[in-house]
Parts: structure tokens; C-alpha cells; sequence
């Protein structure tokens, strides 16, 4: 398998990198269009054809690691829960109280796979004692309790982040959801920006401080992310998708990410690519906060 930028920069020792790239090829309940195990994969394979220089800056001079690929959410939580604690072990938490500062050292960056790889990372996070909220780009809700029989659906990931797990939650470009969902958000205030209503207004001033951003690639609109198993019309521009980051990373600290639900399409580089220069993009505003 490609390392992440490996065209780039050389697979740095673990020890040496900022960003530690996890893929997790997990696809068990994809319930329309298969492929998500696939996607970690083409991501690496197209970030060979990326630019070190993102536009603004080379977030890569931070390093870059590879890790082996997470199979099961137990592999995942304990992968980054590794990175996370590699970080505290080398920089502690000597900060003042107060300082809003880097306090880790090592950013864990998930490629998925289905989105329920995204509940391995936060259970390690939270395991970890860290006090964060979550931000999600989505095209789904991903809120209900079970489907298909399984609490550890792909639609139920963000239900188990804030049942299982109790974190905050926000909602970014949602435009397919149940009533059952509807009602919930409506229940527990689970405040949102929608397809249907975009508006660009983002975190309230409540919400943590430290966030761990998940991006769908379904979020994006299918004209330009036609590669996903469960496309819907409406979604984010590429423009739209970024201003918001950006008004994330400038607002708040992303402590760790993730970027899901690339399903290949076989001779059709664009989607792979996006999703490759997604993530790095979400790298740089990561670095550039520091």
C-alpha cells in the first residue's frame, strides 16, 4: 500500500512526524452502493499527485507517518489511542492552564472505509481523557439508534457518539435523514447547518474548544463526489466545504480528523484525488493553527 504524499516526503519514523495516517479499509454495513474498502487505499495511491505546497503552506514539513491498516474498530481505538499517547509521552501537558496551545504533538488522520470507523478514534480520544466536541460533514445524520440490525451501522456512528460516548455534536451539510433522527436532533438540541438551509453559521460559542472533524465525502455535492455509496443532490461545493473548515480551524483547535466513504469508481481519478487533497487541505489548517 502507497504511503500518504510519499512522492513527496519520505515515510518518516513515527517518532519524527506530526501526522500519523491511519487506514482503515473496514466495510461490514454498507447498506446502497459498496466500495468503501476501497477507499483508503486510492487516497494514498492519489496523494502521490498532490503538491507539497497546499496553497498556503507545506503542512508536511510537520512529517508525516503511514501506520500499518486498521481492520476492526478495536484496531482502530488502539492505533490512535498509540498516537495519542506517543504525543503525551514525548510533550506532556506542561502548558499553562488556560493556553489554548498544541498540547499533544501527534494528529491522528483516519481514512475510511465505512463511517463507523470514526467511533474506533473518538472511543480512543475520549478513553484518553480528552474533553472535545464533533464536528460532522455529512450528507446523513448517521443518528439512528440501529439499522439493519446493527448498532454499529454506518447510519447509526454519530447516534453512538453522542449516546455511548456523550459528546457535542454539530452537523454540516445533512440533507437525508428519518423522522426518528429529525425528532432526536429536535430532543437533544443538536444543533446544525443543513443542505436544504446552509447558511454558513457555524459553532456556537458552548461547544468545546478541542474538535475531531469527520468529513462524509458525501457531504460534497455528487457533481463533484460522485464516488460514495449513498450520493444525494444538494450537497456542499467544494468553496462552501472549506469555508467552513476554515472558520473551524481559525475558531476552535482540530485535535484529530478523518475522511470517509471514497468508494473507487475503476478509471475515474477526480473523486480519489478530491479526496486526497481533502485531507491534505484539513492538514494545513491543522498545522496552521498551531
Amino acid at each position: 500500500m502507497n504511503k500518504f504524499l510519499e512522492s513527496e516526503i519520505p515515510n518518516l519514523p513515527e517518532e519524527e512526524c506530526f501526522f500519523h495516517v491511519i487506514p482503515a479499509p473496514m466495510e461490514e454495513t454498507v447498506s446502497y452502493g459498496g466500495g468503501t474498502a476501497k477507499g483508503p487505499a486510492a487516497i494514498l495511491e492519489a496523494s502521490d499527485q498532490l503538491e507539497a505546497f497546499d496553497g498556503v503552506s507545506c503542512p508536511c514539513k510537520l512529517g508525516i507517518h503511514t501506520t500499518e491498516s486498521a481492520q476492526t474498530l478495536d484496531e482502530i481505538e488502539q492505533i490512535v489511542s498509540k498516537v495519542w499517547e506517543r504525543g503525551l509521552s514525548e510533550h506532556g501537558e506542561a502548558l499553562k492552564p488556560g493556553n489554548t496551545g498544541w498540547k499533544n504533538g501527534k494528529f491522528p488522520f483516519l481514512l475510511g472505509g465505512e463511517h463507523t470507523v470514526t467511533l474506533g478514534a473518538l472511543r480512543a480520544l475520549k478513553a484518553a481523557g480528552e474533553e472535545f466536541g464533533v464536528v460532522q460533514f455529512d450528507a446523513h445524520a448517521d443518528l439512528r439508534d440501529e439499522y439493519e440490525g446493527s448498532k454499529l451501522s454506518h447510519a447509526c456512528v454519530m447516534r453512538r457518539a453522542i449516546d455511548d460516548l456523550g459528546l457535542p455534536l454539530f452537523q454540516i451539510g445533512v440533507r437525508a435523514l428519518s423522522l426518528e433522527e429529525h425528532e432526536l436532533r429536535i430532543e437533544r438540541g443538536i444543533q446544525h447547518t443543513d443542505g436544504r438551509n446552509f447558511s454558513g453559521r457555524l459553532l456556537p460559542e458552548y461547544f468545546p474548544e478541542k474538535v475531531y472533524v469527520t468529513f462524509d465525502v458525501d457531504g460534497l455535492d455528487p457533481s463533484i463526489m460522485p464516488s460514495t455509496g449513498t450520493p444525494v443532490p444538494d450537497g456542499l461545493t467544494w468553496r462552501e466545504a472549506f469555508q467552513c473548515l476554515e472558520k473551524i480551524a481559525a475558531e476552535r483547535q482540530i485535535i484529530a480528523a478523518d475522511v470517509v466513504e471514497l468508494a473507487p469508481i475503476d478509471g475515474f481519478h477526480a473523486p480519489d484525488f478530491g479526496a486526497a487533497q481533502l485531507v491534505y487541505r484539513i492538514m494545513g489548517l491543522a498545522a496552521r493553527s498551531l
